[in-house]
């Protein structure tokens, strides 16, 4: 008895740790950029380079090139007013998506954080939908990366060309400066990427729930078991909730670092003496596109994966109106009923008609208006369906930040917000009523 009870624990024990990663999976090409990147700490050196990386790049360098690099404000063709704005806002981010990458990869393990080791459970439109997506990932992070980059390395190569400093450490002007270049643009590179990726990940994982919800709306169109169906809805609400946990702290800090990023650009652009030209002001603004480029890609995953989980009640509700529909056509059928007449005829219009190419992309299985077929409820009585109806409208499935639904009507507010605060940090610094 004594050994049933320590192999059960030990199997428990084995449920909960890191899952092992192979070198030779999908990820490979996610562990050999990370890798690449130094964020990978699967061993004690990897952390230790990790670590030291992190440091050079995302502290040292950036206190370097505004205390030692940027000349002092005499220079108004090379002076950077918003310098510190600009490595403050990329060095917090950067300190954030890396502190929380290390710890998603150190607990759960690459596969376990992407849930590929769920994946077996799905079906294979699910498998392949996902595994395309996660092949595409990296593709969609340098698409957000590499213009901005060639813009920072614009103005780096121009600014150092042309007489930005003159520090000879290295014993020669053009090597020292040839050198602090490659130092500044790989610390702007480095820190954007690792905050990207962590938004990416984010819209991967959103994505594979996306696909499951997507999968998840065929069982209204067979013969499906309410409890199956039951059973399949709280799986999904379930892995919904670990993705919140996971990220609702990385989130809301993210929010609140660009926030505080903006508001600051925004003070010190609209000062009396402020000059804003583009060669002072124009990294200033790459800054603001990039962290809220990131942003924008967090706040739409999250409100994209809530809208289509709560069109779960829209769809259900549509197929418990057909059964009810079908069943009273049923009886009619048997027992004739006289019907009071009406000049209002509304058309009908068949399922294959030129409205459906209308509407384009925006109708998928979740969100549509075709009519379900009868024999999808031909087993499920009355009494199932509304009581399956009444869990989806009062368990609403979704994204949620320590409790607070990130949903449509959740960025509407927050949109609010900053523009209440926007109008009044102008009426401040301009006079704006």
């Amino acid at each position: 008895m004594c050994d049933i009870k320590k192999e059960s624990l030990l199997n428990k024990n084995k449920g909960i740790e890191r899952t092992v990663s192979n070198a030779y999976d999908e990820l490979r090409s996610f562990r050999t950029w990370l890798k690449w990147m130094c964020v990978d700490q699967s061993n004690a050196f990897s952390a230790c380079l990790s670590w030291f990386v992190f440091i050079l790049l995302a502290v040292i360098v950036p206190c370097l090139s505004h205390f030692l690099l940027a000349r002092d404000d005499s220079d108004a063709a090379h002076s950077r007013p918003y310098d510190n704005v600009v490595q403050l806002s990329l060095s917090s981010v950067a300190a954030l998506s890396f502190v929380c990458l290390s710890q998603f990869v150190k607990k759960y393990g690459l596969r376990r954080f992407l849930f590929l080791d769920k994946l077996c459970d799905e079906s294979e439109t699910v498998r392949r939908g996902y595994t395309e997506q996660l092949n595409s990932s990296l593709k969609i992070l340098f698409i957000f990366v590499l213009p901005c980059f060639a813009v920072e390395c614009a103005y780096k190569i121009w600014w150092y060309s042309s007489g930005g400093t003159r520090i000879p450490f290295l014993g020669n002007v053009i090597v020292s400066d040839t050198v602090a270049c490659i130092l500044e643009l790989s610390s702007w590179l480095y820190r954007t990427v690792v905050f990207f990726l962590v938004c990416i990940l984010f819209r991967l994982i959103c994505y594979l729930q996306i696909l499951r919800l997507q999968d998840f709306a065929q069982v209204f169109h067979v013969d499906s078991d309410v409890e199956s169906v039951l059973r399949e809805h709280l799986r999904i609400r379930r892995h919904l909730r670990i993705i919140s946990h996971r990220y609702r702290s990385f989130i809301l800090w993210a929010l609140m670092f660009v926030t505080a990023s903006q508001f600051a650009s925004l003070l010190m652009t609209t000062r009396s003496t402020a000059d804003l030209h583009i060669y002072e002001s124009g990294e200033l603004a790459l800054c603001s596109v990039s962290l809220l480029a990131g942003l924008m890609i967090l706040l739409r995953s999250a409100t994209r994966i809530t809208h289509k989980a709560q069109s779960v009640t829209c769809l259900a509700a549509k197929w418990h109106v057909c059964a009810t529909i079908d069943s009273f056509d049923s009886t009619e059928a048997d027992t004739p009923i006289t019907r009071a007449t009406s000049d209002h005829v509304f058309p009908v219009c068949s399922e294959g008609s030129s409205d459906a190419d209308d509407v384009g992309d925006e109708e998928d299985e979740l969100d549509n208006t075709k009519f379900i077929h009868a024999y999808a409820y031909s087993t499920i009585s009355f009494q199932k369906r509304q009581a399956l109806v009444t869990y989806f409208e009062n368990n609403r499935a979704g994204v949620t930040i320590y409790g607070f639904m990130l949903d449509r009507s959740s960025i509407h507010t927050i949109f609010g917000i900053e523009l209440s605060l926007v109008l009044w940090l102008l009426g401040k610094t301009i006079g704006i009523s």
